[in-house]
């Protein structure tokens, strides 16, 4: 089996899933190619597991202080190169296209009739799952953005439906605990707002990774450039985690038993269902507007809940080893019956 793997990569959540994918796809020495799109290749890292990968231009959401920018947007994108680059990717030599909501792949397969999976978060959404700040306009980016034949999404319930746990690294922590550490990661926020915010908070330290500030110590912040093993290994030993309601950190911190708050980006209906899940679950806080009165009272109050999912990677290889493609549910529900869930 040869397959096409296409992922989004303007967040970082998309890669990481990649990842796991990539770990459990070679172990089983299925072939697989990648196309990462969305993002500059200068501006990706950490990319050796990939192999001799494409980068392609794609499609992406300008967003500026926490919010999206439709006007840049639209400035920014380039459908005649998304047609091109459509159109000039070849599959003949592809048995399957997995996309992780990468257009490219996703509408090269449509074209060339090549079976497509649509594997990811996004993928969910075709079902009833908690949906917030939803629109028409919204709806149709989640239907035609990167469409695919089998949807297979993720999500941190199963809300009755075919629906997988979220794939996440699953091995144990490296590092201990530490009660006092909080990681930060808001890529789409102003990050010297975010270090006004954080200073008056003195018996916390916080680890904020940001590419928009120097990196160095800024009282007890200290500020990281964005690196794969430096953010897992602070992942592991902060008690609390600070993000946008992106969907993978949110699930490794869920799966790792640490306190959450996230703030989504203002405009984008997958980040506001996602808070609004996280507080329908009881898995997280979720708040519109940051502020220090609000990310104290969360330290100091909050319980923390852990969640801790299978090794899904792993039972998807071997769901596309096996070639029932079709038939997801049975996949979904042996897999829900091992997650595990508890409050401290």
């Amino acid at each position: 089996m040869r397959i096409l793997y296409g992922v989004q990569a303007t967040g970082n959540g998309h890669i990481t899933r990649a990842r796991v994918m990539q770990q459990a796809l070679a172990q089983r020495n299925i072939e697989v190619d990648y196309v990462f799109s969305g993002r500059a290749k200068d501006k990706l890292f950490d990319m050796a597991q990939f192999g001799d990968y494409q980068v392609l231009r794609g499609l992406t959401f300008a967003t500026e202080a926490g919010k999206i920018n439709y006007a840049k947007t639209a400035i920014e994108a380039s459908l005649l190169t998304l047609w091109r680059d459509i159109k000039q990717l070849s599959l003949q030599h592809y048995d399957l296209v997995i996309t992780d909501f990468e257009p490219v792949t996703a509408w090269a397969a449509r074209r060339a009739g090549v079976p497509c999976i649509g594997l990811g978060h996004q993928y969910a959404f075709q079902y009833a799952v908690p949906r917030a700040e939803d629109n028409w306009v919204a709806s149709m980016v989640m239907r035609w953005f990167a469409p695919a034949s089998i949807a297979l999404g993720a999500h941190w319930h199963h809300f009755n439906a075919p629906i997988l746990p979220p794939l996440i690294h699953v091995a144990a922590p490296e590092r201990p605990v530490q009660p006092e550490q909080v990681l930060v990661y808001l890529p789409f926020e102003d990050p010297n707002t975010i270090l006004q915010l954080l200073a008056p908070i003195k018996d916390y330290q916080f680890h904020f990774f940001s590419d928009g500030l120097k990196a160095g110590q800024y009282g007890q912040i200290q500020v990281h450039p964005f690196g794969r093993e430096s953010f897992q290994l602070q992942l592991q030993s902060a008690a609390s985690v600070l993000c946008n309601a992106g969907f993978e950190l949110a699930s490794e911190a869920l799966h790792l038993g640490k306190r959450i708050l996230v703030k989504p980006v203002f405009g984008q209906m997958e980040q506001a269902s996602n808070a609004l899940a996280l507080s329908q679950l009881g898995y997280g806080q979720a708040c519109r507007q940051l502020s220090t009165e609000r990310i104290a009272q969360w330290l100091a109050t909050a319980p923390v809940v852990q969640v801790v999912y299978p090794d899904v990677a792993a039972a998807v290889a071997d769901w596309l080893l096996a070639g029932n493609w079709q038939q997801p549910g049975l996949l979904c529900d042996e897999l829900w019956q091992q997650v595990v869930a508890s409050t401290r």
